[in-house]
């Protein structure tokens, strides 16, 4: 037992900058303390003791803002940064070395009995916000971006992002870094909107693609004008800078 508690103290210093003791970790870390809580409540729950179970969990979010269902099985050097709101659910299974942060839900979608909640494999890490319904499981090394919301199984080593959550592959992130420079060469911000969806992320979303269909057949127009023998002249797009768009606002 103290050897698991030797774990849970050395992996907040693994994953925590700001950890800064050992003492600290034991007398500050809510997350710390859930994990020593549950550890006692699922020991309880093994043993038939339901009602015990349920109450020492009850005492455990009280005091750390975590609830953590006794019978959820958890695995070793599991962390909780911040901790806040997290939500674990009855049959949920959690694997070694796995990270959540605040507000992380691991829930159910279903009042049957059985089977309801996820199963995190191995390095899992949950981003703030995250919820991850259903009796689904999510790969090892697996990485759920902060406000998803994840519905389906999730493969080993992937990063999952959105609402509901897909893979962030090659094809995405080259079609996001397009959308930027687009963003960028016409003065504006994008920043946390291209994966936001809602109506206004989308428009934003088409009025890059739009202007950019418009930059490269511009460029080709230009191209045949100046092979006929017609000169294009070609201008720099102005820029907008932080004074020019404090001034419209």
């Amino acid at each position: 037992m103290f050897s698991r508690i030797q774990e849970d103290i050395q992996c907040v210093f693994a994953r925590d900058p700001a950890a800064q003791s050992i003492f600290e970790v034991i007398t500050t870390y809510p997350g710390f303390h859930a994990v020593l809580i549950h550890r006692l409540s699922h020991g309880l729950w093994r043993r038939g003791l339901h009602w015990p179970a349920r109450y020492v969990s009850f005492l455990g979010r009280w005091l750390t803002g975590i609830e953590i269902h006794p019978g959820a099985r958890i695995g070793r050097r599991f962390f909780i940064d911040h901790g806040m709101g997290v939500v674990i659910g009855e049959t949920a299974v959690i694997g070694d070395d796995c990270t959540l942060y605040h507000g992380v839900t691991l829930g159910g979608t279903s009042w049957n009995k059985g089977k309801r909640h996820p199963t995190l494999k191995n390095g899992v890490v949950i981003g703030a916000g995250a919820k991850v319904l259903g009796p689904i499981e999510i790969g090892e090394g697996a990485r759920v971006g902060s406000n998803s919301v994840v519905v389906k199984p999730v493969p080993d080593g992937v990063t999952v992002v959105g609402i509901p959550a897909h893979i962030i592959d090659g094809k995405a992130k080259q079609e996001k870094a397009r959308r930027d420079a687009t963003a960028q060469k016409i003065g504006f911000d994008a920043y946390g909107a291209t994966d936001m969806p809602d109506p206004i992320a989308n428009a934003i979303n088409l009025m890059l693609d739009h202007i950019h269909q418009m930059d490269k057949q511009i460029e080709t127009m230009c191209q045949k004008l100046n092979d006929a023998g017609i000169q294009c002249g070609e201008k720099n797009m102005p820029q907008l800078d932080d004074c020019q768009i404090k001034d419209k606002t």
